[in-house]
């Protein structure tokens, strides 16, 4: 099996990429594609036999997650924003999956439903369903890390086509702490490299260390990321990026992860 090991080895970033996206979370997401691996290798002719390695694999991680148990997902945390819940509780699991499916790893809508076992048209409406309830997500301050101004000037279009408010664009680590600590974002989108050779990473971890905000990583070295080396990000994207990507995955880590309740408090006192 060793054509189809080093295949899967291929596949599994993208793998633990999605379980991460559509979880939010690094742990909750590993600890699904661990439970497929086990049954992988167990039965290795699970993903036997096929011409698309990636869709086979795909496939088999919900057959064998049950299509991710809703329990994990976290909707019910009382330290989201009622806003959040809001958009969560209108945004079901299967929905979520066929989004992420096609925006994220970019399988063509029938293949996505196959995968989570759907009628197509059910899936094409359930994605209709996903960017319709995405669009009305309240707008999020977003503060982008990005030095190559050409590549910032389309992330901040795409940001404020979605609806968000760029409220600053850094290209140092001193610049990015420095409009965090003024602006505390909603949201950050960060490269890896730099300006004067700074790194997106120490950028993110300095303003982690100060609020909880999620991250996304727009890179062109994705595969950087998931080493499983080292705490890892939920959310990751490619460059060049495609606008719809960015889009969904801003969505969805917004609907995800938990907002700082002493800034709901804040917001409240001023209304």
């Amino acid at each position: 099996m060793t054509k189809q090991s080093d295949a899967m080895i291929g596949v599994l970033p993208y793998l633990r990429r999605y379980a991460r996206a559509l979880t939010g979370s690094q742990e909750r997401g590993d600890r699904y594609v661990r439970q497929f691996l086990e049954v992988v290798l167990s039965d290795p002719k699970l993903i036997e036999g096929t011409d698309d390695l990636k869709a086979k694999v795909f496939t088999v991680f919900h057959k064998v997650c049950r299509g991710l148990d809703p329990a994990d997902y976290p909707a019910d945390d009382k330290a989201v924003d009622p806003a959040m819940e809001r958009q969560i509780a209108a945004l079901p699991p299967s929905d979520r999956q066929i989004l992420l499916l096609v925006s994220l790893e970019g399988f063509p809508v029938a293949k996505a439903a196959a995968i989570v076992g759907v009628p197509e048209n059910e899936a094409r409406e359930k994605l209709l369903q996903a960017r319709l309830e995405l669009q009305r997500h309240v707008g999020a301050k977003v503060l982008v890390i990005e030095d190559e101004t050409v590549i910032a000037m389309d992330i901040a279009v795409t940001v404020r086509s979605a609806g968000h408010t760029v409220v600053g664009v850094a290209d140092t680590v001193a610049k990015a702490l420095e409009l965090s600590r003024e602006h505390r974002p909603d949201l950050v989108l960060a490269d890896i490299q730099l300006k004067g050779g700074d790194s997106g990473l120490d950028a993110v971890a300095g303003i982690l260390a100060t609020m909880t905000v999620p991250v996304i990583f727009v890179t062109g070295f994705p595969e950087a990321l998931l080493t499983g080396e080292r705490p890892e990000p939920a959310f990751v994207v490619t460059k060049p990026f495609d606008p719809e990507v960015l889009t969904a995955t801003i969505g969805q880590a917004l609907a995800v992860t938990p907002r700082e309740p002493q800034r709901r408090q804040a917001a409240g006192s001023r209304r």
